[in-house]
């Protein structure tokens, strides 16, 4: 059986698991920044941009916070958690804080990485930021020498399936009844690029976010997922090639 399968798996010569995210790089693009999260320094300032908006939290297992000191209280135990590495989004067009992501399931032995507890405010939400905080994630991610890059999300969000799509990544299939939350079943959909993938999904990602790519009004000239659609080995039926 040994002898079978080293005959027909494709060989990773010279592998060398990828470092981990530290707690201290800062990740800074042309449009945002994403700075390691601190409970006393960002906590506050991201909280302010949630509030009025409980609907950022319906997919996520946490939330809405009734306060800010709640929310901190949140933020300072996710700073310790050593499985998952939080960024605080800093739009530079604003100079505001209005968003988070992370890695997590980090698994260097694999060169697999998975981005998530992605909460973007309102006035995050469909900008050039947005989608260049997400494109630094994965630029990093490919760049540290991980081979797959993940998003799983709860198979009822259509906007992050759609998001996934949009960024290039192929849809991998439904994990039905993955798990309980907020005291409801939750089917997950997967999504994944991989390193083979990432050169052309860069370039991609290289002519969407170029100025010549805005117009004087500030909207898109070409749609991202026009530009991703070639790369991705498989969409999502609930989407479509879209």
């Amino acid at each position: 059986m040994t002898a079978i399968y080293k005959l027909n798996a494709a060989p990773v010569p010279n592998w060398v698991p990828p470092p981990v995210p530290d707690a201290k790089t800062v990740i800074a693009g042309a449009h945002t920044r994403l700075e390691p999260l601190r409970a006393d320094v960002h906590a506050a300032l991201l909280y302010r941009s949630y509030v009025g908006h409980d609907g950022v939290w319906d997919y996520l297992p946490y939330g809405p916070f009734s306060s800010s000191a709640q929310y901190h209280r949140w933020v300072r135990d996710m700073e310790q958690d050593p499985a998952v590495q939080f960024y605080a989004i800093f739009n530079i067009a604003t100079a505001q804080y209005e968003g988070v992501a992370s890695f997590l399931r980090i698994a260097p032995e694999a060169g697999s990485i998975e981005v998530g507890h992605i909460n973007f405010s309102p006035a995050l939400q469909r900008t050039r930021a947005a989608t260049e905080a997400l494109f630094l994630m994965m630029e990093w991610s490919f760049a540290a020498g991980y081979r797959r890059f993940e998003w799983k999300c709860n198979a009822l969000n259509r906007a992050s399936r759609a998001a996934a799509q949009r960024l290039g990544l192929s849809f991998e299939g439904i994990f039905r009844q993955a798990a309980v939350v907020k005291g409801c079943n939750r089917d997950t959909a997967w999504f994944a690029a991989i390193d083979a993938e990432w050169p052309a999904l860069k370039e991609a990602f290289g002519a969407w976010l170029s100025d010549s790519n805005f117009d004087a009004d500030g909207a898109q000239i070409e749609h991202l997922s026009d530009l991703t659609r070639l790369v991705r080995v498989a969409d999502d039926p609930m989407l479509g090639a879209g």
